[in-house]
């Protein structure tokens, strides 16, 4: 079963508690009979750490991508589509995901208690949190220009998340320039660093970046694709620093 039917169906989902807990609780009743039966047999078990973080990762990314869908005032077609493109929602588990972001768009709540939440879930890994705020940067930028609203969005749930301003820039390098063909924003490194600080720079994000280490962090396989893309421009930008300083 994928992440998708367990957010439904599984016990981690109810042990996290709180407003995403008690969403994915909102929803249970909904869940088809296959989920519900697998469900059966998962809840005889406690669900491991790493099933939780999951979940919540899952289900965080949901939440907040429908809070910044809204974010401009209107949710269009174009950016419920680069969410579904982004988190590769399978044909058989669109019900199940569009329910949850559904329900996300018209709670009352504000995205700071959802955001709040997966810190504490994921806790300090920003590896991990930078992927979700990779697709929401992608969902931001789905219908063709990125508003003010939602800027200040993506800014807000960066601090929640304890990103400082200049790790921000460098995300928001990365999707949105001015500074985006500038491969040392990208990387986070500045011009005055040393070759060799450069190097442990750039190897520590790809340590930190590479699918394999995500997915055992907490980020679920079916986010594969988006971490991948990630590790490109990290490589991309790689490539044009020691092009520029000489480096081999």
């Amino acid at each position: 079963m994928t992440i998708w039917g367990k957010i439904i169906g599984s016990a981690a989902g109810f042990a996290l508690g709180g407003p995403l807990g008690a969403l994915i609780g909102g929803l249970a009743g909904h869940a088809v009979d296959r989920i519900a039966d697998t469900a059966a047999v998962v809840r005889q078990e406690a669900p491991s750490r790493e099933q939780t973080r999951r979940v919540a990762f899952t289900v965080g990314v949901i939440v907040l991508g429908a809070k910044m869908a809204k974010a401009d005032g209107v949710v269009t077609k174009d950016e419920i589509a680069a969410f579904r493109q982004v988190f590769h929602v399978p044909a058989d588990e669109v019900d199940h995901v569009a329910r949850i972001f559904n329900r996300a768009k018209a709670d009352a709540a504000g995205f700071e208690v959802y955001a709040a939440q997966v810190k504490a879930v994921l806790g300090e890994d920003k590896a991990v949190l930078e992927e979700l705020l990779d697709g929401l940067f992608h969902i931001a930028k789905a219908d063709a220009k990125i508003h003010a609203a939602e800027i200040e969005f993506l800014q807000s749930v960066a601090g929640i998340f304890g990103f400082t301003a200049a790790e921000f820039a460098a995300l928001r390098a990365t999707h949105l320039g001015p500074d985006r063909s500038d491969p040392f924003t990208v990387l986070g490194v500045t011009r005055e660093m040393s070759d060799d600080d450069l190097k442990a720079a750039y190897r520590k994000l790809v340590r930190e970046h590479h699918p394999d280490a995500l997915i055992a962090k907490g980020m679920p396989e079916e986010f594969v694709a988006m971490a991948t893309q990630r590790l490109a421009a990290i490589n991309a930008a790689w490539d044009r620093i020691t092009k520029e300083r000489g480096i081999k």
